[in-house]
C-alpha cells in the first residue's frame, strides 16, 4: 500500500508555508540574517517539538518565523516545500501564508508575497506543479488589524485567490471576523477558515453561516453534531483535514482514533493535508501512509481523498478534469498491474 500511496497523484489544500520551515533551513537563514535563535542545533529544534495543544505549537512556530527577513528567504522556504511536493507527487497545492506574522516584525507585505509567488511560478514552469495562494488573518489579533492586512492585499488580487482564518481558535469565534470576511468577499476574494479543531462543532456552523466560506479547514469536531455531519455531506462542504497534525496537537490520542475514515465513509468531501509538516513530522505521503496504516482502506478510498481535493480546489474546470484523468489513469494502471 505504501508504494501505491507514493505514486498516487495528490492535491494539498491545507498547508501553512511558514510551517514548512525545517530546522536546517531555520539555522541557515538565522546565520544569513544574523538572527539569534535559542537552539544549539537543528536536532535541538526538533527536540523542542513536543506540543500539548495548539498554543504550545504556535509559541515556537512564531519564534521560528523570526528568521524570515528577505524576499530570498521566503523564496527559499517556499521552494524547499515545492521540491518536497515533487517528491510526494503533489500536482497542485493551495498555500496559506500569514502576513501579519511578518508585517508586525517590520517585514514589508511585498517582500513576503514576492518571494512566495516567485517560487510558485518557478514550480509551475520547472516542476509542473500548479498552485494558488491564500492569505490568512491571525484570529488572536483584532478586527482592525485584519482590515489593515486586507487593505495591504488589495494590490495583489491577481496573486491571492482567497482569504482564510487561522491561529488560536479558542476565544476567537468566527463572528469576530464576520465584517472583514464580508469585505473580502465584496472585493472578490474566496474565503476559507479553520474551525472545529480546538473549537466545538458550533464553530463550524457559525463559520459557514457568518463567514460564507467555501471550505472548512480541519472540521473534525463536526461529529459532535449529527445534523451538521449530514449537512456537510449533502452540501459537499470540503473539510481539509490534517491527520498527523491532529495527533501531534492532541486532537486525537492515536491515529486509530482519528475520525477521517468515518467522515469519508459518511460521504463528506474530506481531504488529507499536512498543515505544518516541519513541526508535525510529515508531508503529504507521510499523512496518507499514517492514515492507511491505522485504518483498513482500499486503494479506491485513498484515491477518493485526492478526488475530493480536486473537487474542493480553487482551480478551473479544465485543470480539475486534467487532474482527475491523472488519478483515474493511475488507478487503472494499478488495477491492471
Amino acid at each position: 500500500m505504501n508504494e501505491f500511496i507514493q505514486g498516487l497523484p495528490k492535491v494539498e489544500l491545507h498547508l501553512h508555508i511558514e510551517g514548512t520551515l525545517e530546522p536546517e533551513l531555520m539555522f541557515e537563514l538565522a546565520e544569513r540574517n544574523n538572527i539569534v535563535i535559542p537552539f544549539a542545533s537543528p536536532q535541538a529544534v526538533r527536540d523542542a517539538y513536543q506540543f500539548h495543544n495548539l498554543q504550545s505549537f504556535l509559541d515556537i512556530y512564531y519564534q521560528g518565523a523570526n528568521v524570515l527577513i528577505t524576499e530570498q528567504d521566503f523564496f527559499d522556504l517556499t521552494w524547499a516545500y515545492l521540491l518536497r511536493c515533487k517528491q510526494d507527487n503533489v500536482l497542485h497545492t493551495e498555500i496559506f501564508f500569514d502576513p501579519q506574522t511578518h508585517t508586525e516584525r517590520g517585514i514589508a507585505f511585498d517582500t513576503v508575497i514576492g518571494g512566495i509567488t516567485r517560487a510558485l511560478e518557478q514550480a509551475n514552469t520547472q516542476l509542473g506543479i500548479t498552485s494558488q495562494l491564500i492569505m490568512c488573518f491571525l484570529r488572536h489579533l483584532d478586527e482592525d488589524d485584519a482590515f489593515k492586512t486586507l487593505a495591504l492585499a488589495m494590490p495583489y488580487k491577481d496573486k491571492i485567490i482567497a482569504v482564510g482564518l487561522d491561529s488560536s481558535e479558542l476565544g476567537h469565534p468566527p463572528e469576530k471576523f464576520a465584517r472583514v470576511f464580508r469585505a473580502a468577499k465584496e472585493a472578490g476574494f474566496l474565503t476559507v477558515s479553520h474551525a472545529g479543531e480546538e473549537g466545538p462543532a458550533q464553530n463550524i456552523h457559525d463559520t459557514i453561516e457568518l463567514l460564507g466560506v467555501s471550505r472548512i479547514d480541519h472540521g473534525v469536531r463536526c461529529v459532535e453534531d449529527k445534523a451538521l455531519v449530514q449537512q456537510l455531506a449533502e452540501s459537499r462542504m470540503p473539510l481539509t483535514v490534517c491527520p498527523l497534525s491532529n495527533i501531534k496537537l492532541k486532537v486525537f490520542d492515536t491515529m486509530r482514533q482519528h475520525n477521517i475514515v468515518e467522515l469519508l465513509e459518511a460521504g463528506l468531501c474530506v481531504t488529507i493535508n499536512s498543515d505544518d509538516p516541519a513541526y508535525f513530522g510529515g508531508y503529504m505521503t507521510d499523512n496518507f501512509v499514517a492514515v492507511a496504516n491505522a485504518h483498513p482502506l482500499t486503494p479506491a478510498q485513498l484515491a477518493q481523498f485526492t478526488l475530493n481535493a480536486i473537487e474542493a480546489s480553487f482551480i478551473d474546470s479544465a485543470r480539475k478534469e486534467a487532474l482527475t484523468r491523472q488519478v483515474n489513469s493511475y488507478m487503472s494502471r494499478c488495477l491492471v498491474g
